[in-house]
């Protein structure tokens, strides 16, 4: 007898981006336990990198659509909360006899309870931000225009994202100046580094969507973040 087809389809690179992604976030989040100046810009070093994973949205809810991207961004949700209450827990606990460095660690690893709150939160309402405002523009333009949807789908997400970090991890803990300098240069250099990157989003979306075969149009998409085991139906 012949198995029953799934309903869910076998895909070649998901599981690549998925692992790029979720990599992506976490060393993020370890890095921005450091603020630094490059040139004009204040921010935490995280967003180094952390744009790259706004950039890796666009692509799964371009190629793979709103449903597959919503189970990533709670993967990695899940992810960068288990990494926060292991690394919380390995720095509450005593440090073994001759290891000299428990101050190190904590200072370094031992984020304050405001900051990892704020990092998930912003990375949940930001994400799912994006993926909506990419996927509903789909539609809207049919399609067409890919530099339209990415750039218009991170000025919200990366700001959502910028403005709810900021304000829960540190307002009432550095001056009122520093924290919208740090809103501005955050916001300002993820947009940036979207807007020189949509080259290389177009050739990583053409390639996926040539190796999968897929071109998903959320025509009949719950748009829930919670709905999370949907039946997928794509376009292509």
């Amino acid at each position: 007898m012949t198995a029953p087809a799934s309903p869910i389809p076998r895909y070649r690179y998901y599981d690549l981006v998925v692992g790029a992604f979720v990599a992506v976030l976490l060393i993020s989040n370890i890095a921005s336990a450091k603020f630094l100046v490059l040139g004009p810009f204040t921010f935490d070093g995280g967003t180094l990198l952390f744009p790259v994973s706004y950039i890796f949205g666009d692509i799964l809810t371009e190629v793979y659509g709103y449903r597959d991207a919503r189970r990533v961004i709670w993967i990695g949700f899940t992810a960068a909360a288990l990494m926060a209450g292991v690394l919380a827990l390995v720095g509450a606990l005593p440090p073994a006899p001759g290891w000299e460095n428990q101050q190190a660690y904590r200072a370094i690893l031992g984020t304050t309870p405001r900051i990892v709150l704020g990092s998930l939160l912003a990375y949940w309402v930001g994400s799912f931000s994006n993926a909506y405002v990419l996927a509903k523009l789909k539609l809207a333009t049919r399609g067409r225009w890919l530099w339209l949807r990415t750039i218009s789908s991170t000025l919200v997400g990366e700001g959502v994202d910028s403005v709810i970090f900021i304000l829960v991890a540190f307002l009432g803990t550095i001056p009122v100046t520093t924290l919208w300098l740090a809103i501005v240069s955050n916001y300002v250099f993820k947009c940036g580094v979207e807007a020189v990157m949509t080259p290389v989003t177009y050739w990583v979306v053409a390639k996926l969507k040539h190796g999968e075969q897929r071109d998903t149009y959320d025509t009949e998409t719950n748009f829930s973040p919670f709905r999370l085991f949907d039946r997928i139906k794509t376009n292509g």
